[in-house]
């Protein structure tokens, strides 16, 4: 079953006098519980589809259909309550709340679905020992390593029971050694529970991974591998 489906999607930029195509008439399925890797050098497009794919970016033209859901329907309130609840966020840089904890930084995505407390305390305390931070709970962002970090940024994603997960350029500031336990730990997400991954990447490390390898040049697909 298709969880994510683009069609026709274009990504237009206005840069003064040239126009520049970011996105170039992309059709892709990604079915549920893929571990999919989209990959192209510098300036190829693909932050710019995984953002039209997660509701951050708005195509020019062509739609993201979600679930069933096309994206295009739905007003700037609704696309961020959809995210809330579908779509989960890796960063490059992790993008957590310096001033929180480990747990209070996974359990905030929770508190803003509204689920109750003793809810999101028990399954921040869960996610994050899965992610093997059992013991650092109440460590803050600049107390943790980055691959801790990102760790958290992972169990974050995850807390949500998103549809799937994004995870842009996620090993990009990491040593061998973190992106090595990070990407084992998402794979095992991944084969346990089924979990969809769709990454960014220029990580040699992630493509071999990846199940599925997706090649872009210039806004365009130009080789879609199955392993």
């Amino acid at each position: 079953m298709n969880v994510i489906e683009t069609r026709k999607l274009e990504k237009i930029y206005d840069e003064t006098a040239v126009n520049v195509k970011a996105v170039d008439n992309v059709d892709l399925n990604v079915e549920a519980g893929e571990f999919t890797a989209i990959v192209g050098p510098s300036g190829s497009g693909k932050t710019t589809l995984l953002n039209m794919i997660g509701g951050l970016d708005t195509p020019t033209s062509g739609s993201v259909i979600v679930d069933n859901t096309d994206l295009s329907t739905l007003d700037s309130r609704q696309i961020i309550d959809f995210r809330l609840h579908n779509i989960g966020f890796v960063f490059q840089a992790y993008n957590l709340i310096p001033v929180l904890t480990a747990r209070e930084n996974v359990s905030f995505i929770m508190e803003l679905q509204g689920l109750p407390g003793n809810l999101i305390d028990r399954r921040s305390r869960e996610i994050l020992s899965k992610v093997g931070l059992g013991d650092r709970l109440d460590s803050r962002p600049g107390q943790l390593s980055g691959g801790q970090q990102q760790r958290v940024a992972v169990a974050r994603a995850l807390a949500a029971k998103p549809r799937f997960i994004i995870a842009d350029e996620p090993t990009a500031n990491l040593d061998s050694k973190s992106t090595e336990t990070l990407l084992d730990m998402m794979e095992q997400l991944n084969k346990e529970e089924n979990m969809t991954f769709l990454f960014s990447t220029h990580d040699q490390r992630v493509m071999n991974k990846a199940r599925r390898v997706i090649v872009l040049e210039d806004g365009k697909i130009v080789s879609d591998t199955k392993k």
